[in-house]
């Protein structure tokens, strides 16, 4: 690692981002996690299991392809795709909940809750609950209940209660908020499975070190399939999982260049996006400091996108930290690129990608051509899009 990244410190701070903003009634339950997540992340027990559901539950190692008709298409640097769409239940939340739900076995914890925007980790968090003999409960805004409603048929259908959330605008932030609300009575026999690199620490580098294993695994495969790393790594961003999980393991190698996707909605002029690192300011949100969308106040507004796993008004500390120290760069792309990009990446691979992966390969298509022929550029394809069909039909008129 560069001599320069030393993050976080010992109380989960990136510089001035991170940290623990919790109520007294949560400092207990973060700080037991904090010394579980040492104990046993070192513990050789723990990690073969991890390593053993990752392998024959999960379905990893997931594979590194070359679109070489979308990669003709762009006209310019290959376009080669991590395919976490093809580990099981279709997105890399797996690879997290496997890890937070293992944990929670290891620290007696038998009730597992989450939340969700897209669903996808609700549902891998139902699934590993389902694995584990575990009680499980989702919490979900109305609105994303709506749109995603085949997860929410397959987190029931594996024995989780889906809860309805009601306030606000009935999307993730909400979802989030009685989560941890709910967290706070129920924190003895309870474990929290955050889905992304937000919130609280230990969360954002619990998630960050269960997610590396993309990275790790894609560094591997780059070299044997094209003899050197990627010039450059493109994932889409909400809270920032999927993109930490491919990063982390190239950040000590400068030469990769690391790109961030945000929603930028119905435009970044409209006001209503979800692009909190390219057009927010620092403040706090769900027990962490990082870039959110906020008003003068301090109060958060509301984050928009056709992507209800993109639909967050705040991103993970770790990204602010790679922001402030530009070890990598955050862009924007519309819904309506999006749009245009889960139509293309189905036509010319055959593969339909979550709206959120749309972003990423949005920006690929128009920035393969500046990065030129000769040059390699790898898309992390963090889901599948079946989840998202209802609601593209609907968006494309078919």
């Amino acid at each position: 690692m560069n001599s320069n990244y030393n993050y976080p410190d010992s109380r989960g701070h990136f510089g001035q981002f991170g940290g623990m903003y919790v109520g007294e009634t949560l400092m207990p339950a973060v700080l037991e996690l904090d010394e579980a997540r040492k104990k046993y992340m070192q513990d050789e027990s723990f990690k073969s299991e991890l390593s053993e559901l990752l392998k024959k539950f999960v379905g990893r190692p997931s594979p590194v392809y070359l679109a070489s008709h979308l990669s003709e298409y762009a006209g310019g640097a290959n376009i080669y795709l991590k395919r976490e769409d093809l580990v099981h239940t279709g997105a890399h939340k797996i690879n997290n909940t496997v890890g937070q739900g293992l944990l929670a076995k290891y620290m007696n914890k038998r009730k597992l809750i989450a939340e969700t925007g897209a669903g996808q980790h609700g549902v891998a968090t139902a699934t590993v609950a389902a694995l584990l003999g575990m009680e499980c409960k989702v919490f979900m805004g109305r609105e994303d209940i709506k749109r995603q409603k085949p997860n929410v048929d397959r987190m029931r259908l594996m024995g989780a209660e889906v809860i309805q959330v009601d306030g606000g605008t009935g999307t993730l932030k909400d979802a989030m908020n009685a989560a941890l609300r709910y967290w706070t009575t129920a924190v003895e026999d309870t474990f929290y499975v955050i889905g992304t690199v937000a919130g609280p620490h230990p969360y954002p580098i619990l998630v960050r070190d269960f997610q590396k294993v993309i990275g790790e695994e894609a560094r591997r495969q780059m070299l044997e399939e094209t003899g050197r790393l990627p010039d450059s790594i493109v994932a889409c961003i909400g809270g920032g999982s999927n993109a930490m999980g491919i990063f982390y393991p190239f950040l000590p190698d400068e030469d990769v260049e690391l790109v961030g996707v945000e929603a930028a909605g119905r435009g970044i002029e409209t006001g209503e996006h979800a692009a909190s690192l390219s057009h927010g300011s620092v403040g706090i949100l769900h027990g962490s400091k990082s870039y959110v969308l906020q008003d003068e106040y301090g109060q958060i507004n509301e984050a928009y996108s056709v992507s209800a796993g993109l639909d967050y008004p705040g991103v993970g500390p770790e990204h602010a930290i790679l922001k402030e120290i530009s070890r990598a760069k955050y862009e924007t792309i519309t819904d309506s690129e999006a749009m245009d990009a889960f139509c293309l990446l189905s036509e010319k691979e055959g593969i339909i990608p979550a709206l959120e992966s749309s972003h990423a390969i949005s920006y690929a298509v128009k920035y393969a051509p500046k990065l030129g022929k000769g040059k390699n550029m790898l898309v992390n394809l963090s889901g599948r899009g079946d989840k998202d069909l209802t609601s593209a039909i609907s968006i494309l008129g078919m």
